[in-house]
């Protein structure tokens, strides 16, 4: 996947991605925000925010920026930030491998059904802990490559054919985290059909301590 392509098949998919992928994920994402135990203040990145689906259900005490490449998801989520009103909630078009934010900017970096669809997931993760402060949270909901083997080989042959979607399925954890700075504090299955996993981590770079709030 390169990044012209993925932001190509998602501004495609904005007009009908709530009516589609929304319903399916919409559970796992509500779940994974109404879980963070926000705190007053507390500066949030979302990364690949898309059309917006989750930022009606974070908080208005928090400050919380989301990112996306896609222009075409971004309108949407424009739409649904006047809709709902949300004067708490900035958006910026943004490559996640390269982003424009200063080191330690966040206290708690949110990437939902996005490590599994960016060209390179090492360049996303890495900028992930970098903009997060030390002691921060890493929140990752995402579908990754199943220990039953079986599974694991039916992912790795329909792989080629979701790039094209616009992710992969053939990702392990193990794969995301080794070599990082992140400590997994939770790892959950969740809906749909508990295939998706919702990950936790505390952001230890800088010999930081292990939790963060």
């Amino acid at each position: 996947m390169d990044l012209k392509k993925v932001e190509r098949v998602y501004s495609n998919y904005a007009g009908v991605y709530d009516h589609i992928f929304g319903r399916i994920f919409h559970e796992s994402r509500e779940s994974a925000v109404r879980r963070l135990d926000i705190k007053p203040n507390e500066r949030i990145l979302e990364v690949g925010v898309g059309t917006g689906l989750s930022l009606p259900l974070y908080p208005g005490y928090c400050q919380v920026v989301g990112i996306d490449f896609s222009a075409g998801m971004l309108r949407k989520a424009h739409e649904r930030i006047q809709s709902h009103g949300l004067e708490n909630v900035v958006l910026l078009r943004m490559d996640a491998g390269r982003m424009e934010f200063e080191d330690d900017s966040f206290d708690t970096v949110m990437a939902a059904y996005v490590v599994t669809a960016v060209p390179d997931y090492r360049k996303v993760v890495t900028e992930m802990i970098r903009v997060c402060r030390p002691g921060g949270r890493i929140i990752m909901l995402n579908h990754f490559s199943n220990g039953n083997k079986l599974i694991a080989a039916v992912e790795k042959v329909i792989s080629p054919l979701c790039k094209h979607l616009g992710f992969r399925t053939d990702l392990s954890l193990e794969n995301v985290l080794e070599g990082t700075s992140l400590l997994v504090a939770r790892n959950e299955k969740v809906n749909p059909l508990r295939l998706w996993h919702l990950v936790e981590c505390v952001n230890r770079k800088n010999g930081s301590p292990s939790t963060s709030h």
